[in-house]
């Protein structure tokens, strides 16, 4: 039997779950957003790397027609991608059973009106999402289920009468936060015979599409390709999936970590910092590395490493979320767009607009002001990513400065307008190094803890005397 093992992150923000083999290599990914139940969400952020296990095992056996055979390699990824929309359409048979129940809870005189309305809005975004699930990607862009869902529930309710938009916010309000912490378990052969069954719909209709503007020439070559040839792939498919879906993905050690570690049903000796996790991450995916910053949910560390991974020094801000995930979160909901929007929407600045406020509260008092005195949105919020960065800069510095090769780790690192300062700021103060922002920079945490698992060994931050905390606020 091949051995496996475990590594949890359960940030503040995100849980991430990875799973790896004996030679390193990662086999599962796993990630939601963490819940007032630390334990569901790290329950859910494992049971989806195991997911991802078993796609990865099956493309390991369907590697040489993956690498010859386009329709192969799209068939994969579209069944990952439906997939995702056969377990998000379990939640949200779930969310409206519970909003249905708590609109019939209220006391509104006009509930009849309610809930009329709430069943049009259901109605109209299912099959909104479920297109984007199936042609269009959304499960790539690793969106939450209430984030997807109440990004386009607001837009309905907005166009909604105005005496049912109380009501009807505060009815998602009351149900959403049930509805994520249900810990669902999914049959995977079933829901990849039903992911199967939406494919050949969709490849069936491939005859009567139109060619949209903007689709690269290879686009429509793998969908040609797929569409005269899927029921070859699936038929390839159905001879693997239920030894897969039988084979046991046996976890021989785990090893958790992050903001909410001590929360983890874990072992003492089965509980590292998430420093630890974040360089041995870091420097297993570059061995060059030896400085490595992770800006997280909750605080921002800067580390120094060796060449082994292990920690020598770090420095790092926890006595506030200024300049981390939770102050990006409270931007957001000042400016009412989500999470994924601002780095992008910081992007199209022609100017940063000076914060003066380091302070989270503070700093939503300042943004508020600026917009009075008609400051353009995205020149704020360059402003805001460029003192988050500023900030970052500062740990490092006193952590000893830029050495070989600069590392970025966290849920941070995928935002564009991040990256782009830190890539500027770094290159200003340290000159040309090399700089390793990588997919899975948002996993690093749970892949170190994963690889301690796999080593079992007991490992120490450095001694006080080499570490020193950020006490500011």
């Amino acid at each position: 039997m091949e051995k496996y093992y475990l590594g949890i992150d359960l940030g503040s923000t995100t849980s991430k779950a990875v799973i790896i083999n004996e030679k390193d290599e990662i086999i599962g990914r796993g990630i939601t957003n963490t819940r007032a139940n630390y334990k569901v969400a790290a329950d859910i952020a494992r049971e989806e790397a195991v997911y991802d296990a078993r796609f990865t095992l099956l493309s390991q056996r369907l590697q040489k027609e993956i690498d010859s055979k386009p329709e192969f390699k799209k068939y994969m990824e579209d069944i990952r991608s439906v997939f995702q929309y056969q377990q998000f359409k379990r939640r949200m048979d779930s969310l409206e059973e519970t909003l249905l129940a708590t609109v019939n809870d209220f006391a509104y005189d006009n509930k009849a009106d309610i809930v009329k309305e709430l069943k049009m809005i259901i109605e109209n975004i299912r099959p909104q999402i479920r297109h984007e699930f199936v042609n269009e990607d959304l499960g790539s862009k690793n969106q939450f289920f209430r984030d997807i869902v109440s990004e386009r529930y607001n837009v309905e309710v907005e166009n909604a009468e105005k005496s049912l938009f109380e009501p009807l916010m505060l009815a998602f309000d009351k149900s959403i936060t049930p509805v994520e912490n249900e810990m669902v378990k999914f049959n995977f052969k079933e829901l990849v015979d039903e992911s199967m069954q939406v494919l050949d719909e969709k490849y069936g209709g491939l005859a009567d599409q139109k060619i949209e503007e903007g689709k690269e020439d290879w686009y429509y070559a793998e969908l040609n390709a797929v569409k005269d040839n899927y029921k070859n792939v699936e038929s390839t498919l159905r001879a693997h999936i239920d030894e897969i879906a039988d084979q046991d993905i046996h976890i021989s050690n785990m090893v958790g970590t992050g903001y909410g570690r001590a929360l983890l049903p874990f072992p003492e000796d089965c509980i590292k910092s998430e420093i630890l996790c974040h360089a041995f991450g870091a420097h297993a995916i570059f061995p060059k590395t030896r400085t490595v910053l992770d800006i997280g949910g909750q605080d921002t560390k800067a580390i120094q490493v060796d060449s082994h991974g292990l920690v020598t020094s770090f420095h790092m801000n926890d006595r506030c979320a200024a300049g981390c995930g939770r102050y990006l979160g409270y931007i957001a909901d000042e400016f009412g767009i989500s999470l994924n929007e601002l780095g992008p929407e910081a992007m199209k600045a022609d100017k940063e607009t000076t914060i003066c406020s380091t302070c989270t509260v503070f700093a939503g008092a300042e943004v508020k002001e600026l917009l009075h005195n008609g400051e353009k949105r995205p020149n704020i919020l360059a402003g805001l990513h460029k003192a988050i960065v500023q900030r970052a800069m500062s740990l490092i510095a006193r952590s000893g400065g830029v050495r070989e090769e600069f590392t970025f780790t966290g849920g941070v690192a995928r935002n564009q307008a991040v990256l782009k300062y830190v890539k500027q700021m770094v290159t200003d103060s340290y000159g040309e190094v090399t700089m390793n922002i990588h997919t899975d920079s948002i996993f690093m945490g749970a892949l170190g803890g994963a690889m301690f698992a796999r080593r079992n060994i007991k490992v120490d931050l450095p001694s006080k005397e080499n570490k020193i905390q950020d006490v500011t606020a």
